[in-house]
């Protein structure tokens, strides 16, 4: 049986009040967007300003907050003062996503909202994903994996309910183009935003620049690869201006985890 915007609605009011955990992408958009429509003014997104947020996220998180009217706050999040994420090691997701958790508890407790929820949905279970055991240690709950949600549900779910960003490309924070390994650094965060953006500038919908020391591995969506190929020579300049030596073009386009590739690594369930 398919997951139904009412089940989620049901979900909602028995939560009572909810912090919605808010990058601004369609799936913590379409939980905020339901929770507003539900719990109104007791529904609340939150955005942690994390250094591996690219710039452009931020902006879209405030505008899509504003679209749908719910309350919105942004917190600085510093997970990068944390060694053991900064070192970059293969659960560094669990780190960040712990700061994050940590971050949202605290401000649901201060502002007395019932429940901390992400956007997490059954899809996400597939794949490398330490942030799951960081939300089950936090007791952040997924409303999402509880009721069934796969991505394409919640594409179509945003959509009937007219949300802007219903088909908008998955995103992720921009320290997963960095190598396990390899620290994360504010500079080579920055260089990568830095050449994702005049990508996504010269028209790109799906963009990762992955860092390889001075050489930038660029990750566009299959059917983009052809023109990217006839603009290579704008690509690589918008690699070398963002502080990259060399630029290639990944043959095989984008995928999801595509970092994962180099190591072995299990799928973690939370």
């Amino acid at each position: 049986m398919e997951p139904t915007l009412d089940a989620l609605r049901a979900w909602m009011r028995d939560a009572r009040s909810v912090l919605v955990c808010f990058s601004g992408g369609v799936d913590s958009a379409f939980v905020l967007k339901v929770a507003h429509e539900v719990l109104g003014d007791r529904a609340l997104g939150l955005t942690a300003l994390s250094p591996a947020l690219p710039i452009t996220e931020r902006d879209a998180a405030r505008a899509v907050a504003a679209e749908i009217g719910v309350p919105h706050v942004a917190v600085a999040s510093n997970e990068i003062d944390d060694p053991s994420y900064a070192s970059n090691p293969v659960d560094r997701c669990f780190y960040c996503k712990s700061e994050l958790y940590r971050i949202a508890v605290a401000e649901a407790a201060r502002r007395g909202f019932a429940t901390v929820v992400n956007g997490t949905n059954l899809d996400d279970l597939g794949d490398h994903r330490p942030g799951l055991a960081a939300a089950t240690q936090g007791g952040v709950r997924s409303p999402l994996v509880e009721l069934g949600f796969t991505k394409a549900d919640i594409r179509r779910g945003s959509r009937e309910l007219g949300l802007s960003v219903w088909d908008k490309p998955a995103a992720a924070c921009l320290a997963s183009r960095i190598p396990y390994g390899t620290s994360v650094t504010h500079e080579r965060l920055r260089q990568i935003d830095a050449a994702e953006t005049a990508l996504r500038a010269l028209g790109f919908r799906q963009v990762r620049v992955r860092l390889h020391g001075d050489l930038a591995r660029v990750e566009v969506g299959p059917e983009e690869l052809p023109r990217a190929f006839e603009r290579r020579v704008e690509v690589s300049g918008a690699c070398r201006r963002a502080g990259f030596t060399f630029a290639t073009l990944d043959l095989d386009g984008y995928r999801v985890g595509s970092t994962n590739e180099s190591v072995r690594l299990p799928v973690l369930r939370g």
